[in-house]
C-alpha cells in the first residue's frame, strides 16, 4: 500500500439524511439528529480513500454511520449528497452515484463485492451455493456453464467449502459457512474492492477466527482492497492497515491502525481502546 498511488475508491463529502432537514440542522444536531426538525444525519460529510491492496477499517458503535456508508457504496441507499469514484470505473472520473441503473449494476457485479452481516441479504438461500456464484458471473455477462462450474469450484476451495456441498442450498449451512459462500460470491468476478460489513458478528469465536483467517488469506492471495466495517477493535487490530473511527455519522479520528490503538487522540477512541484492554 502506497499512499501516493491512485486510490481504488475515493469518497468525498458523503451525506445521507433522513427527513427534510431545516436551516438549523447543522447547528442543532444532538448525536446525529436535528433537535429542531428531527432529521437524522446517518452520514454527515464523510470523505475517505481506500488504496490498492490495503484493508481500511471502519470502527464505531451502532448508529455511527458505518453501515450507511457501506450500503450507500453498494447502491442500497441513495445518498443525499456527495461523490464517490472508483479507479476501475471510467478511470475514476465519474461519480458512481450519478451513474445509470445499468452502470450501477455493472459496478456491483464487476468492480465491487459486498458481504453483508446478515447472509440472507447477500445470498439466495434456496438456490444452491454454486447457483449463487453462477448468478453473479451471469450478471457480469458470462454464459459459459463449464467456466462457471470451474470458477465455483476454485472459489469454494479458496474459502474452504467442500466442493461436494456445492449443490446444497445456503439455508442448510451454518452461519460461518453461509459467510464463506457470501465471500466466494463477492469474489466471483475478481472485484478490485471488497466491502465487508460486520462479517463476524453473531458467529462463535472459533468460527470468527476461521473467517478472519480466510479474509487475511484472500487479501494476500488476490491482492484485493478491503473496506472492513466492525464494532470490534480486536477484528480491526488483526486485519486493518489504517482505521477510521466514526461517531454519530461523522469521522472523529483516522490513521494507521497501530497508531490509533496505541495513542488514541479522540475521547471516544480512547474509550473504545480502553474497553479492549
Amino acid at each position: 500500500m502506497h499512499l501516493n498511488e491512485t486510490p481504488v475508491l475515493s469518497v468525498k463529502n458523503l451525506t445521507v439524511r433522513y427527513g427534510e432537514g431545516c436551516p438549523f440542522c447543522l447547528e442543532n444536531i444532538e448525536k446525529n439528529r436535528c433537535a429542531s426538525c428531527g432529521a437524522v444525519w446517518a452520514a454527515n460529510d464523510l470523505s475517505l480513500d481506500v488504496y490498492p491492496g490495503e484493508v481500511l477499517g471502519l470502527v464505531g458503535e451502532s448508529g455511527s454511520g458505518k453501515t450507511t456508508l457501506m450500503r450507500s457504496l453498494y447502491f442500497d441507499f441513495v445518498p443525499t449528497s456527495g461523490c464517490a469514484v472508483l479507479r476501475d470505473y471510467k478511470d475514476g472520473q465519474k461519480n458512481i452515484w450519478a451513474a445509470s441503473p445499468a452502470e450501477q449494476r455493472h459496478i456491483k457485479n464487476s468492480v465491487m463485492g459486498m458481504v453483508y452481516q446478515n447472509p440472507a441479504l447477500g445470498l439466495r438461500m434456496d438456490f444452491s451455493a454454486a447457483s449463487n456464484i453462477a448468478e453473479k458471473i451471469i450478471a457480469a455477462g458470462s454464459r459459459n456453464a463449464g467456466q462457471m462450474t470451474a470458477r465455483a469450484k476454485e472459489l469454494f476451495e479458496a474459502v474452504e467449502i467442500p466442493v461436494s456441498r456445492m449443490s446444497e442450498a445456503p439455508r442448510v449451512f451454518s452461519g460461518g459457512m453461509q459467510q464463506r459462500v457470501q465471500i466466494s460470491k463477492a469474489l466471483a468476478n475478481n472485484p478490485a474492492l471488497l466491502l465487508l460489513d460486520e462479517v463476524t458478528t453473531g458467529l462463535d469465536l472459533s468460527v470468527q477466527a476461521k473467517v478472519l483467517d480466510l479474509i487475511r488469506k484472500i487479501k494476500a492471495e488476490f491482492g484485493i482492497s478491503i473496506l472492513l466495517v466492525s464494532h470490534d477493535l480486536a477484528v480491526i487490530r488483526m486485519l486493518a492497515d489504517r482505521t477510521i473511527v466514526m461517531l454519530d455519522g461523522k469521522i472523529v479520528e483516522s490513521g494507521l491502525t497501530d497508531q490509533i490503538l496505541e495513542d488514541p487522540q479522540h475521547a471516544y477512541t480512547q474509550q473504545l481502546v480502553h474497553s479492549l484492554i
